[in-house]
């Protein structure tokens, strides 16, 4: 199985062919500036995925004490 499920049908050579066009397109200098702007971005998104999940977490707790004290 040589395919990324995402990915679909996609296979070594086509993502290698993607790669060279991405290269060629946006020159070797510029694509370590995207990939730092995307991995601020995943951060970013993390930390807010877990800011709501610590929200969550705090409702439920606050939730049970209550119930406990009744």
């Amino acid at each position: 199985m040589n395919t990324l499920l995402f990915l679909g049908g996609l296979g070594m050579p086509e993502i290698i062919l993607i790669a060279l066009v991405v290269l060629l397109l946006f020159g070797g200098k510029k694509i370590p500036e995207l990939m730092k702007g995307i991995g601020k971005g995943v951060k970013s998104f993390k930390d807010g995925v877990k800011g709501i999940e610590d929200d969550i977490n705090s409702s439920l707790e606050e939730d049970n004490s209550r119930k406990l004290d009744e």
